[in-house]
């Protein structure tokens, strides 16, 4: 095909990656009724098979696989165009890096929003390529892509740095603080307190106890120490429990007072104040003395005091035990509605999990038993890992090239076998024609005996029919000849042509030697026929009988009309 008649695709592409069609580029090849060359549609098959299997494999949200399939209309163009060649390096590097938007989702939100922007830039960076005839306006946009990418990647490094020290920091705060607002929760629960010591509890104290574990851990000798007189205010405080040993009450009594300014030092650095230690002091005299106090629950109903005793049994969590999820990338949801999650690190004093967004961000945190639950049940599962496009694009082309391969190798053997098959039926022909030949030679050489059989027969009986008629004819002549009497007159033919006719007589006849002897009419000897002689010349016609000629000739006349049919 010229150049002249090869038709321009350019319009229809641009046209359908202007409207951003979710369609395949053959389709639309299809649904014009234009003859398009075999170079043209294998580039659109190409494109077609490249970035659907790209798109299935790059593990990037529908949003994105929809905006970015797109790209195929180019891609067909510039591979018509240009072959290999239409994968620059740049434009491979681009389409690899778009890895870093896998844990991109589509909230709505700016960071969401930018990336959309961006592919919103790259219609319009293709549509001039497509006016232009030149991949420039592509690569530009490629390019600056990667130096944005450089940016954005030192940009959320320091956002996750900054975000892990905080987290970090406030984990071990968030701990401490819910572990003693558990342990206050549990020690008051069901117990009736004077006011004082309730108010100390949960104002005051929760401070010292909260401190105790964010210092030293739960396992530190600060905590129990902390934990333990938690426990000797509330036993003091309420009588259910410590007027049945009065002994044990004041001596714990005695003691009380030094032990909370000992722990409220450690813990927060400085003494406590004069009039809160007078306050718990008195509360605790008028308690040894038996004193009736005003008892109120120690929690309040109202639920201003909340705690859960969650914390109370929440086990430590190893820091190898989420080495292998830390780094990771997890979805929930299907299809347009999915979210994803990056797995930053797990907080190992609260038990929970920090999950951050592509930009660094953070999103939420969730405990390390919620997680592995919801990993077990399949609400979140973890995204699997990314196929770059140079990988997708090499596995192509070899895949293609082992289809080209296997259907080469089919050709040869379907060429092969069809002319093995010619070949077989140009022998089965050659031997049916011989087949036939000898057929039709058998049956001709069958005819031929048969027509020489026939026509030997034919021979055979027209000879017999000869003799019997020559017989006749002799009987017939002996007869005239028997019945010449001495005077009768023949007529004798000359042997030689132009003769005339000459008339004889009977003049002699001798029975012995069978001899007759004939005269003109002048009486002249003039010839002498034996027999067999006339008789041969009467069958002959050479020799005529005259007197009883008219039968002779009648006769003569039939026995030589047989003759002559029977010679026909």
């Amino acid at each position: 095909m010229s150049p002249d008649a090869v038709p321009d695709w350019r319009p229809l592409l641009l046209s359908c990656w202007g409207e951003q069609r979710d369609e395949r580029v053959t389709r639309v090849l299809r649904s014009v009724e234009i003859e398009w060359t075999v170079r043209q549609v294998n580039a659109a098959y190409l494109s077609d098979r490249i970035m659907d299997v790209f798109l299935k494999t790059s593990g990037l949200h529908d949003t994105l696989v929809n905006r970015i399939a797109r790209l195929r209309f180019w891609l067909a163009w510039q591979l018509d165009a240009n072959g290999a060649e239409a994968f620059g390096p740049v434009i491979l590097d681009w389409l690899d890096n778009l890895q870093e938007w896998r844990g991109w989702s589509d909230t709505g939100g700016r960071s969401a929003r930018v990336l959309l922007d961006q592919l919103d830039s790259l219609i319009i960076a293709v549509s001039a390529s497509f006016e232009s005839g030149r991949t420039g306006p592509v690569e530009a946009y490629c390019q600056q892509w990667l130096v944005d990418k450089e940016k954005r990647e030192t940009q959320v490094g320091r956002l996750r740095e900054r975000l892990l020290e905080t987290e970090q920091g406030a984990s071990r705060q968030r701990f401490a603080d819910q572990m003693s607002r558990a342990l206050i929760g549990r020690a008051l629960t069901g117990r009736n307190l004077p006011v004082p010591i309730s108010r100390f509890i949960l104002s005051d104290w929760h401070k010292v106890l909260k401190q105790s574990i964010w210092l030293e851990g739960v396992e530190g000798e600060l905590y129990r120490h902390a934990n333990k007189l938690l426990e000797w205010l509330v036993w003091l405080g309420d009588p259910a429990l410590s007027d049945r040993d009065r002994n044990r009450m004041y001596h714990v009594g005695e003691q009380i007072g030094d032990r909370i300014q000992d722990v409220w030092s450690r813990a927060l650095g400085q003494e406590p104040p004069r009039a809160v230690m007078d306050e718990i002091q008195t509360v605790i005299v008028d308690r040894i003395r038996g004193e009736a106090l005003e008892l109120t629950p120690g929690l309040k109903v109202d639920g201003s005091f909340s705690w859960e005793s969650r914390w109370l049994t929440a086990a430590s969590v190893p820091a190898d035990a989420a080495s292998e999820y830390c780094g990771c990338w997890f979805v929930e949801g299907e299809g347009a509605g999915e979210q994803r999650r990056f797995f930053f690190t797990l907080l190992e004093d609260s038990g929970e999990v920090l999950w951050t967004n592509g930009a660094g961000v953070k999103l939420g945190l969730q405990p390390w038993s919620a997680f592995l639950t919801n990993l077990e049940s399949g609400l979140v599962r973890p995204l699997p890992s990314p196929t770059p496009f140079g990988d997708v694009l090499a596995e192509s082309v070899e895949l293609l090239a082992r289809v080209c391969a296997k259907q080469q190798k089919q050709r040869e053997n379907a060429a092969k076998e069809a002319r093995a098959k010619a070949e077989g039926l140009r022998r089965e022909k050659e031997e049916a024609e011989r087949v036939q030949a000898e057929q039709e030679a058998a049956r001709q050489a069958e005819l031929d005996r048969q027509h020489a059989e026939a026509e030997s027969q034919r021979r055979k009986d027209a000879k017999a029919e000869q003799e019997r008629l020559r017989r006749e004819l002799e009987v017939a002549a002996i007869r005239q000849i028997e019945g010449i009497g001495l005077g009768g007159w023949i007529v004798c033919t000359p042997a030689t042509d132009g003769g005339d006719p000459v008339r004889l007589k009977l003049a002699v006849k001798i029975s012995a030697s069978r001899k007759y002897v004939f005269v003109d009419r002048l009486g002249l000897n003039r010839k002498e026929f034996l027999h067999d002689d006339l008789v041969a010349g009467i069958v002959n016609g050479s020799i005529r009988v005259l007197g009883s000629a008219a039968e002779f000739d009648d006769t003569l006349s039939r026995v030589v009309g047989r003759i002559r049919v029977g010679r026909n």
